[in-house]
C-alpha cells in the first residue's frame, strides 16, 4: 500500500528553523502534486505550501518568505524548510501527495500521519 511518512518535527524557539521531510513509499507508478498542511487544536486544516511535479511552488501569505517547499522526484520525497518560526506556527504538520499506485488507474490523494511542530516564545 502507498504510505507517506513525515519526519523532522520537534520543539524550537521563536526565530529558529526546522526542516520537515516526507517520503512516499510503496509500489508506486507516479507522484504528481505534493503539499504540506497544518492543523492546530480547534482550528481548520490549512495549506502552508504546495509544489507541482515540475517544481512550481506557491504559499499563503502567512508563511511566504519564511517557508520553502522542495522535492526530489527520484526519491519520491518532499521537504519543508521553515525559517523564522513563530509561536503561531505551532501545529501538527501533514504531508499530502497525489499518487498513482503501480496497480492503479488514477491519481489519488494520500496523507501522512502528521508530525508535531512546537515553537516556544
Amino acid at each position: 500500500q502507498v504510505q507517506l511518512v513525515e519526519s523532522g518535527g520537534g520543539l524550537v524557539q521563536a526565530g529558529g528553523s526546522l526542516r520537515l521531510s516526507c517520503v512516499v513509499s510503496g509500489v508506486i507508478s507516479s507522484v504528481n502534486d505534493m503539499a504540506w498542511y497544518r492543523q492546530a487544536p480547534g482550528n481548520q486544516r490549512e495549506l502552508v505550501a504546495a509544489i507541482t511535479r515540475g517544481g512550481f511552488a506557491h504559499y499563503p501569505d502567512s508563511v511566504k518568505g519564511r517557508f520553502t517547499i522542495s522535492r526530489d522526484n527520484a526519491k519520491n520525497t518532499q521537504y519543508l524548510q521553515m525559517n523564522s518560526l513563530k509561536p503561531k506556527d505551532t501545529a501538527v504538520y501533514y504531508c499530502n501527495a497525489d499518487v498513482k499506485p503501480y496497480t492503479g488507474f488514477e491519481f489519488q490523494p494520500y496523507w501522512g500521519q502528521g508530525t508535531q511542530v512546537t515553537v516556544s516564545s
